[in-house]
């Protein structure tokens, strides 16, 4: 049996074909563009792969419960274009197959605790740090959504000493993304973060913010593991030091395994950056009844 994944991003959309062990047989990636340019590219990929059903990890902020109006939706996303889009509706009556949606870092999130270095955990947290900031959590196997689904990204940080920076982000500037993301990087500094690799002094106020949202999930999720992705955690030096921030503001009040082993409770993504496309696998098994 062949499952349809779709990894629906702000830039990109990658399509793929995998097994139920999460092989990927083949992926292609199209330019996120408008609907009515992108959507049609994706049918055209999709509709003679034989696939039984397909899942959907989506840029947000999406509608992903089922008994709401405007299930499958789009919601008040930047990109204006696909405001209130009816993505799930559009792609079913395109191919006539079971589909599930969930957001794009949940989808991380379940490729890690499906496929990765999360199996058999019970509750996890994913966090994606690069254009944005985003957070994806299971429990239990299942995704965590609420009343719509997490945007811990958004949290409240207290700045550093010495940052002058007001924040990227619009609606909360100094919010976890607003003082991480990639762009607030490159706004603070005055280049992209892959060209400031030697300046030690960036990655210290990166660290610093990155273990302050990290200490707060600490305390009100109490994950298991928490994993990091994203382009701005490619630069590998970040792990030691956000692990040393992060034992200094938890400051000894939790004292568990997992804190006495930091090297394999904080972490990076596991699959090769595919850990989006083997979730949205995992998605398609669950709209097919596999579990």
């Amino acid at each position: 049996m062949k499952f349809g994944a779709l990894e629906a991003g702000g830039t990109k959309m990658v399509c793929a074909v995998g097994l139920e062990d999460g092989t990927i047989l083949e992926q292609v990636s199209i330019p996120t563009k408008t609907p009515g340019e992108t959507i049609p590219h994706i049918i055209e990929y999709f509709k003679d792969k034989e696939i039984a059903s397909l899942g959907i990890g989506a840029f947000g902020p999406v509608d992903v419960n089922k008994t709401s109006e405007t299930y499958g939706r789009i919601l008040d996303t930047p990109k204006l274009a696909w405001q209130r889009y009816d993505l799930v509706g559009d792609l079913k009556a395109a191919l006539n197959i079971p589909i599930e949606l969930d957001t794009d870092v949940n989808g991380s999130c379940l490729g890690e605790v499906t496929f990765g270095c999360a199996k058999g955990l019970s509750t996890v947290i994913y966090i994606t740090i690069g254009t944005g900031v985003g957070v994806g959590v299971a429990i239990n196997g299942n995704l965590l959504h609420g009343m719509l689904h997490p945007e811990a990204g958004h949290i409240i940080l207290k700045k550093h000493a010495e940052d002058s920076y007001e924040g990227h982000c619009p609606f909360h500037k100094t919010c976890f993304e607003g003082m991480a993301s990639g762009p607030a990087i490159e706004a603070r500094w005055g280049e992209k973060a892959v060209s400031l690799k030697d300046r030690p002094e960036v990655w210290e106020m990166e660290a610093y913010y990155i273990a302050q949202a990290l200490t707060s999930y600490i305390f009100t999720l109490s994950p298991e593991k928490i994993i990091l992705g994203g382009g701005v955690m490619h630069q590998e030096q970040l792990f030691p030091m956000i692990r040393k921030k992060t034992l200094e503001l938890v400051n000894g009040y939790i004292n568990t395994k997992q804190l006495r082993d930091i090297d394999h409770y904080i972490v990076p993504a596991s699959l090769q950056d595919n850990q989006g496309i083997m979730g949205a696998i995992q998605l398609a098994k669950w709209a097919a009844g596999i579990q």
